[in-house]
Formats: C-alpha cells, structure tokens, sequence
C-alpha cells in the first residue's frame, strides 16, 4: 500500500496560487486578492485556512512583523509535480503515455498550445535521454 500524501485541498491549492502569483503576503491581502471571486470565504475563514496550512507544512509563517506574513513552503512546480505524479499513479497506473492521451482527447487545443505540447514533448524526451 502506497504512502498517503498531504494533498492540498481545493481551497488550499487557491490561497497557494495567490501567494506563488504575488510572493509573500498577509492574510489581509490574500483575503483582498480572493474576494471578489470567492464569495464563500470570509476574512476569519481564510485567517483560519491559513493557520491550519502552517500547521500542516503547506505555508511558512513570518510573524516578526504584527501582521504576519505568509509564503508557501514549496514551490509551485514541487506541489504540482507531486500532485501529477500522485493523479498519474492513481488514475493510470503510472503509465503517462495514457494520461497523455486521455488529456488530448478531452482539451481542444488551439495550433499556438499543439506547437507547446509537441516543444515540450520533444524537449522532455531529449532531458531523458
């Protein structure tokens, strides 16, 4: 049986978007950042989320200044990795080529995002080699 992994909830994964868009914040300025989109969470909701993202490891806490001020504590190419890695596992079995196919049937790509897909596919096969 494979190690549970601290997945970051929907939720969580929001606030850790915000502080990798704009890098270290305050609860207030996250909430700001949040609320016209997130009619659902209030300030001590957030406050709330983010303290319990300190405690889980997912934030690191900087609380020399009153207002404490928040980073994530992985970077965001660490969280998604480890998600895509935990997703590839669960749902394919590991076998990316699968996850690869399933993704470009289900998305319409416009010729700008094919000529990406096929950049990055070539640049990954080369990496590996």
């Amino acid at each position: 049986m494979r190690k549970a992994l601290k997945r970051p909830t929907d939720t969580e994964l929001t606030i850790l978007r915000v502080l990798w868009e704009r890098g270290p914040a305050t609860v207030r300025q996250v909430f700001d950042h949040l609320a016209p989109n997130q009619v659902d969470l209030g300030y001590p909701a957030v406050l709330r989320m983010m303290q319990l993202m300190a405690e889980k490891g997912l934030l690191l806490r900087d609380d020399e200044e009153r207002s404490h001020v928040y980073r994530s504590a992985k970077s965001q190419a660490e969280v998604q990795g480890t998600l895509v890695d935990d997703f590839l596992e669960r749902a394919f079995g590991g076998n990316a080529l699968e996850m690869l196919a399933a993704t470009l049937a289900r998305r319409k790509m416009n010729p700008a995002e094919r000529e990406e897909a096929g950049r990055l596919i070539a640049q990954a096969l080369e990496d590996k080699s």
